[in-house]
């Protein structure tokens, strides 16, 4: 049960902004879906947040493959079952191996490719140590390049904020 009411119907009472934000999450992404029903309780935060993972997810520089990958990542280290569930089958769709799925599920049994250990290394090393080690770093400039090192960071803290939203409302 989730701690705050989540705001799932556009018939709830809702104020002006937050029916004109609900009204807008649901046409650019075709329904409401649970991290806006929590974020929708600050309206502005909710848009803009929309807005980035628009971005993160449909015009970034990463491949769907490695964005997925590191969303699922994330999802996992931080225990956020929705986002893990959600984006599985975008993950199976964009090529993430059913081994590198299980080996995050269970801890081990596969052999990772050097991109698949990267991404992984970098997700664990920066949600454990709001950082990475220079090796890890200079791993990732060498396979994305440093724009792709940026993007790969906010997809990062993207999901982590998501994941930190719907954990401390018990939304998860």
């Amino acid at each position: 049960m989730a701690r705050i009411r989540l705001i799932t119907d556009r018939g709830q009472d809702l104020t002006p902004e937050q029916g004109e934000t609900f009204d807008w999450i649901v046409q650019s992404r075709g329904q409401m879906i649970r991290p806006f029903e929590v974020l929708l309780h600050s309206p502005q935060v909710a848009r803009h947040t929309a807005e980035l993972g628009a971005k993160l997810r449909f015009g970034s520089i990463l491949s769907d493959h490695d964005r997925e990958l590191v969303i699922i990542t994330a999802a996992r280290f931080h225990n956020c079952r929705f986002e893990w569930d959600s984006h599985l089958p975008h993950a199976r769709n964009a090529g993430v191996r059913e081994e590198v799925v299980n080996y995050l599920e269970h801890e081990g049994g596969v052999e990772l490719t050097d991109g698949e250990a990267l991404l992984i290394d970098f997700v664990r090393e920066l949600c454990a140590e709001s950082t990475v080690s220079e090796a890890t770093f200079a791993r990732a400039r060498g396979m994305l390049g440093e724009a792709g090192v940026v993007e790969l960071s906010a997809t990062i803290g993207y999901y982590t904020m998501l994941a930190m939203v719907m954990g401390a409302c018990d939304a998860c």
